[in-house]
């Protein structure tokens, strides 16, 4: 079993950056579909990155800004977020599925990860202007 645990949120202000920490305990692998999401009071879930076999992706509204990367040594996956903008205001979740990889990968992320196989249980990030 897979437990994922988040953690860096915090409150900054805009322009500021955070590092987001996902925890993994029992075992993940290169090849597991990883992303991060947010979803904000009243919005629907958003991905905001993914990897899988180091393959990244991004969704326009944060390229550029955001990056994820993956260290297995430690088992933990990251998010850089750089110039932070109030509308980044989330809870942001890490999530995990050994099902997916390639386009499928990015087809599940791009849809939200439903049914994701393992899900954190977020962390809170804050942005004023």
């Amino acid at each position: 079993q897979v437990q994922l645990v988040e953690s860096g949120g915090g409150s900054v202000q805009a322009g500021g950056s955070l590092r987001l920490s996902c925890a993994a305990s029992g075992y993940t692998d290169s090849n597991y579909c990883m992303g991060w999401f947010r979803q904000a009071p009243g919005k629907e879930r958003e991905g905001v990155a993914k990897i899988s076999f180091g393959a990244t992706y991004y969704p326009d509204s944060v390229k550029g800004r955001f990056t994820i990367s993956r260290d297995g040594t430690k088992n933990t996956l990251y998010l850089q977020m750089n110039d932070l903008r109030p509308e980044d205001t989330a809870m942001y979740y890490c999530a995990a599925d050994d099902r997916y990889t390639g386009a499928a990968c990015v087809a599940v992320f791009k849809r939200g990860f439903p049914n994701a196989r393992y899900w954190g249980q977020g962390t809170q990030v804050t942005v004023s202007s």
